[in-house]
């Protein structure tokens, strides 16, 4: 059996139109009016301080420290009144997520969304059950792309042969940094071509994911023993 570590946002759910909400919120505060929802589609990357700094160099043309803590601090408490109001996972995530760990995977999640929400978002959707280990933004000191967190939630999981699950080119330089085998969601957000994301293998459809995981173990059982 593996190790099968996934991404959050553009990966498991798509959050989107709960992220424009808050954004929404938080501007109209200062007067502001919203911004487009392909537009905070192309901001999401790097945690909400990295989405907050693209709203702010779009909107004004510059990041003020003060002011973007005083944004982020806002937006945060937007988003965490109603973090799934919106948000809905990809078709057949919660049907592939209970298959996996029927068939004896290890689930870990890994996100640069602070734990705590993640946690929340999990559990309203109807997916917490799943997952043995949440890596998130806040856990250590630093967030992907460094390695860190990847391996801190494959050594949660203990040691297995262990696959990532991610949608975006972060998640790729994640999973080549730390040394593991990436599998990559096209329907997420990404901003590169595929060509220029290293990847295992790509899916469009979570139908698929199983299948994947199975050929992959099956792999990994025929691999010889190391000497």
């Amino acid at each position: 059996m593996l190790n099968v570590i996934f991404d959050l946002d553009g990966t498991l759910v798509d959050s989107v139109a709960d992220l424009q909400v808050a954004v929404a919120r938080a501007l109209e505060e200062e007067g502001e009016p919203p911004l487009e929802l392909a537009t905070i589609r192309a901001f999401i990357g790097n945690g909400a301080p990295r989405l907050i700094e693209r709203v702010m160099q779009h909107r004004f043309g510059r990041v003020d420290p003060q002011r973007h803590q005083d944004l982020l601090r806002r937006f945060m408490h937007h988003y965490e009144t109603a973090p799934t109001a919106r948000t809905e996972l990809y078709p057949f995530v919660a049907e592939c997520l209970r298959e996996l760990a029927f068939k004896g995977h290890q689930l870990a999640l890994c996100t640069n969304k602070p734990s705590a929400i993640s946690r929340r978002i999990l559990e309203e959707l109807g997916i917490a059950a799943h997952f043995s280990a949440i890596v998130g933004g806040d856990t250590l000191p630093v967030k992907k792309p460094d390695p860190a967190p990847l391996r801190a939630a494959a050594a949660a999981l203990g040691k297995r042969s262990t696959l990532y699950v991610g949608d975006s080119e972060i998640d790729g330089e994640t999973a080549e940094r730390a040394g593991l085998p990436f599998l990559l969601f096209t329907e997420g957000y990404r901003k590169k071509p595929l060509s220029e994301i290293p990847h295992l293998h790509s899916f469009d459809d979570f139908q698929r994911l199983p299948g994947m995981v199975a050929v992959w173990t099956d792999e990994q059982r025929q691999a010889p023993l190391p000497v």
